[in-house]
């Protein structure tokens, strides 16, 4: 098994064991490649992190800036590759072409390269500002092709793809050849890196009768990018099930898997699942952008007196909290911001979760796997028997997961968990609905926090505006409540492609049980009494927060009508 980077610099005598700490500490944290980290605290030099991950890897080490690349070399590999994958080609050699990577960890390029070139690739380590300096010095006067020309290209080959479509049962030398044609990964790539520089949490590829769409989801909301002719519909589906080493010949059952990518220096995890439908295999790619993810409590946009609270809950003994909300609510940021909190020396964390989607070092995370037994219900069993202080279930789906939560709860652990709910309150009633005794649930809650993301207005074409009486009373607010209040909205901007909204933010409801509630809770109260007595108690409503943050410049009231509805 090859040794991690950091053990490798400390064999190297490169960093102490103390230096490493600290690095590691400001990953789990922050994010972000350990290479670069212990660069930036001062401790190594680029070049030393060049040779560990030569050295991890089993390749040379090459000095970009000593060698003059010869142009035909350069001109075998489009620049918009160069640009996507921060590679460089530097030498032709009895038929290989050799190409210097700034994250050797990256090797899937190589093998796109590969086709793409048609001879055999070798791969090189270089700096990554090394790699940056001759992107500059040798490829900043070219233009990439864009999707117009490689759409053009694709539609060169129009023929012999659509002969692939008509096929009932492709063959898989047919399937594999279209797969890893050209103008195909080219394509793929180029929507690839769309999707991440445009901060996309999806991509969608939808075969229809007469239409291939691609829509990227962008701030909670899908947009249609130009699309490919349908007749490749078969190849890019192809290309991406190469990619997540799927079965290219399995086009009747649904499929899961996992694309781990380097796309413009940052590194991308894509969650791939096709779907069978009436006209091919849709394909949903979910972007987990490492580099885009600060697990920060402070960052989640709770305000100081709700951050306290939250801390409060993180720091307890024993108990459950969950977390509630819609998929794509931001509930595993919260959850893993949570633990990011939580996770020192002295605190063992559990996870089970489906999938996994970000690595936390000293967390322990298990995978769950139904097809083999492996359920959150089986992981849970297990995991107390591994001596834990917090354990994180990725969902509570079921009576006996819920019911095994509970017993870790009062067995002395704090249990952290979500569910599917439209708010704080109504998720004590779905506890009971799953069929958990009532004074199992009020002796075990501790809080439930639902929560909702809206777009943020963008901060460089923010304006004030009088809104008007139809958009308040979608508030179901008047003139004479807003006196005095300011509302706004984004006018739209290049920075925000016209939309008005860039990046988003979550609202929070904040149910702390208390002693009322319990004895609520254990009368089987309905859920509006629930609400009535936790307002009483403090509770600002979802709604109440979307109405602050309107007031504040976050976000508009457009928004907070569509993520929360009044209570």
């Amino acid at each position: 098994m090859a040794k991690s980077l950091g053990e490798l610099l400390k064999e190297m005598e490169l960093i102490t064991d103390e230096e490493l700490k600290k690095a590691l500490k400001i990953q789990r944290k922050k994010g972000g490649a350990l290479g670069k980290i212990l660069v930036d605290l001062g401790y190594i030099s680029e070049e030393d992190v060049g040779f560990a991950l030569a050295a991890q890897m089993g390749m040379d080490v090459v000095d970009l800036d000593e060698i003059e690349i010869p142009q035909e070399v350069l001109d075998m590999v489009d620049p918009t590759f160069v640009e996507t994958y921060r590679v460089i080609p530097y030498m032709l050699e009895e038929g290989v072409l050799y190409v210097a990577l700034a994250d050797p960890m990256n090797i899937n390029v190589l093998d796109d390269l590969h086709f793409m070139v048609n001879c055999k690739v070798q791969g090189a380590v270089a700096t990554e500002e090394q790699v940056n300096r001759a992107i500059e010095k040798y490829y900043s006067s070219e233009e990439g092709e864009s999707i117009e020309d490689i759409l053009q290209e694709m539609r060169e080959t129009e023929e012999e793809m659509a002969l692939l479509e008509e096929k009932k049962v492709p063959d898989l030398a047919d399937l594999e050849s279209q797969a890893n044609s050209t103008p195909v990964i080219k394509y793929l790539n180029l929507i690839l890196l769309q999707g991440i520089k445009e901060r996309a949490a999806d991509i969608h590829i939808e075969p229809f009768e007469k239409e291939l769409k691609i829509r990227m989801k962008i701030d909670g909301v899908l947009r249609e990018m130009m699309s490919p002719p349908v007749h490749l519909s078969m190849a890019i589906t192809s290309r991406v099930k190469v990619m997540s080493k799927l079965d290219i010949a399995e086009t009747r059952l649904p499929q899961d898997g996992r694309i781990e990518l380097t796309i413009g220096g940052r590194p991308v995890d894509l969650r791939v699942s096709t779907l069978p439908t009436m006209h091919g295999e849709s394909t949903v790619m979910r972007i987990l952008d490492k580099t885009n993810v600060n697990l920060d409590l402070e960052c989640l946009g709770l305000k100081p007196n709700e951050l306290k609270v939250f801390r409060a809950l993180i720091a307890k003994p024993n108990g459950i909290v969950l977390v509630t909300g819609p998929t794509g609510s931001g509930k595993t940021t919260t959850l893993y911001s949570a633990l990011s909190e939580a996770n020192t020396i002295d605190t063992k964390i559990i996870t089970t979760e489906d999938p996994v989607e970000y690595d936390l070092e000293g967390v322990i995370q298990v995978p769950v796997n139904e097809e083999i037994g492996v359920t959150y219900a089986s992981c849970l069993r297990a995991i107390l028997r591994q001596d834990p202080d917090k354990i994180l279930v990725g969902e509570i789906r079921d009576k006996t997961t819920a019911q095994i939560a509970v017993e870790a709860a009062l067995t002395g652990h704090l249990v952290l968990s979500t569910l599917h709910t439209n708010d704080a309150p109504l998720t004590i009633a779905r506890m009971l609905d799953l069929g958990i005794e009532p004074f199992l649930v009020s002796a075990t809650l501790e809080a439930v926090i639902a929560q909702r993301l809206v777009r943020k207005i963008c901060t460089n074409c923010i304006e004030e505006y009088e809104p008007t009486d139809e958009e308040l009373y979608e508030l179901n607010l008047t003139k004479k409540d807003v006196m005095g209040k300011s509302f706004y909205r984004g006018a739209g901007c290049k920075t925000c492609n016209k939309m008005g909204y860039k990046g988003r933010q979550a609202l929070y409801e904040i149910l702390l049980i208390n002693e009322t509630l319990r004895n609520l809770i254990l009368d089987e109260a309905p859920a509006s009494q629930l609400r009535q007595a936790a307002r009483e108690n403090g509770m600002r409503t979802l709604r109440e927060c979307g109405i602050a943050k309107i007031h504040e410049g976050i976000t508009t009231i457009e928004e907070v009508v569509r993520e929360t509805v009044f209570a």
